[in-house]
C-alpha cells in the first residue's frame, strides 16, 4: 500500500501538468470557434451593406453574405479540432466520406443550393420582379437565398419557395414585359367603415380602363395597416403599362378619395402622427413599381 500512495504521489505533478494543457487548449478552441462565429456574422453583414452600397443586384446580397458567413465557420471550425489535437487532415477525410453519405441523403437540399446559384447567375428573374409558374407562387420576388426563394404574394403574405421547384419548372416573368406596379395607399377615418370602402375602391379600379386584368395581374384592395393612432390604412395595388404609369399613382389617389366621398366614407387627409411619404418609381431592367401613398 505504502509503494502504491507512494507512485500515486511520484506521477501526480506530470498528471496535473497534462490536465492543465489540455484543459487550456479546451478552452482556446472554445474560444476560436466563439470568435469564429462572431467574426462571421460581422463578415456577413458588412457585405451586404457593401452591397447594397454599391448599388449591386439586391438578388446577389443575402445569398453572398450567406456564403463568405459560412466559409469563416469552417476555417473556425478545423482550426478549432486542430488546437485540442485532431489532425485535420484526417478530420477533412472522414468529412469527406461522411459528406458524399449526407449529400445522398440530401439531394434535394444540395439541388436547391446548385439552382439558387443557377438562378443567380443566369438571372431569369430578379428582386421586386413578378413571376408565376407551375414550380412558384404568383407574387413579388423579394429574395433568392441558398435554399429558397421569398415571393411575396398579392394578398401580403410571403411563400417561401424551394429554389430546385423554380429552376426545373417554366416560370413567366412579367415584369419583363412593359408593364409596371402602381400601389397607393388611402387613409379611412373609421374602422367600421373597411368593407364598404373596399367595394367603392374595387368598383373605382375596375372602371380605370388603364389598369390591366387577368389572374396574375389583377388589380387588389386590401388593407395596408391598423395605425395605433386610430383609422386603417388601404392599399390599391394595379399593374399599367409603361406610358401609363407615369402619372397614375396621382390619378388614382384622387379618384380613390372622391370615390370614397361620394360613398359617404370619413376619409383622413393624414393619420396623425405619421409622416406622408412621397411617391417613388424604381425601374431596373425593364421593370419597375410606382408607390405612393394618401
Amino acid at each position: 500500500m505504502d509503494e502504491f500512495f507512494n507512485r500515486l504521489f511520484h506521477f501526480q505533478p506530470s498528471l496535473l501538468a497534462s490536465l492543465t494543457h489540455d484543459v487550456l487548449h479546451l478552452i482556446v478552441a472554445v474560444l476560436i470557434l466563439a470568435i469564429g462565429w462572431w467574426v462571421s456574422s460581422r463578415v456577413a453583414q458588412l457585405f451586404a451593406h457593401m452591397l447594397v452600397r454599391s448599388h449591386a443586384d439586391p438578388t446577389l446580397a443575402p445569398m453572398l453574405a450567406g456564403i463568405a458567413a459560412w466559409a469563416i465557420r469552417i476555417i473556425a471550425i478545423v482550426a478549432a479540432l486542430s488546437e485540442v489535437g485532431i489532425a485535420t487532415a484526417s478530420v477533412l477525410a472522414a468529412l469527406g466520406a461522411a459528406g458524399l453519405a449526407i449529400g445522398l441523403a440530401l439531394q434535394g437540399t444540395l439541388q436547391n443550393i446548385a439552382a439558387g446559384i443557377m438562378l443567380l447567375l443566369l438571372r431569369p428573374f430578379r428582386t421586386g420582379d413578378v413571376i408565376e409558374g407551375s414550380g412558384a407562387a404568383a407574387g413579388v420576388v423579394r429574395e433568392v437565398s441558398l435554399f429558397t426563394t421569398r415571393i411575396e404574394r398579392g394578398d401580403g403574405n410571403l411563400v417561401f419557395v424551394p429554389n430546385s421547384q423554380i429552376w426545373s419548372n417554366p416560370v413567366i416573368n412579367y415584369s419583363s414585359g412593359g408593364t409596371l406596379r402602381v400601389e397607393v395607399k388611402v387613409d379611412l377615418a373609421r374602422r367600421d367603415q373597411v368593407d364598404a370602402a373596399i367595394g367603392e375602391l374595387a368598383k373605382m379600379v375596375a372602371a380605370e380602363p388603364r389598369v390591366l386584368a387577368g389572374t396574375t395581374l389583377a388589380p387588389t384592395v386590401a388593407v395596408d395597416s391598423y395605425p395605433p393612432e386610430g383609422g386603417v390604412r388601404l392599399r390599391i395595388s394595379v399593374w399599367m403599362r409603361k406610358p401609363d404609369a407615369s402619372h397614375a399613382a396621382d390619378d388614382l389617389r384622387g379618384h380613390a378619395r372622391d370615390a370614397l366621398a361620394n360613398a359617404g366614407l370619413a376619409v383622413a387627409d393624414r393619420i396623425p402622427g405619421r409622416p406622408a411619404e412621397k411617391g417613388a418609381a424604381s425601374r431596373g431592367g425593364g421593370t419597375g413599381t410606382a408607390l405612393s401613398h394618401s
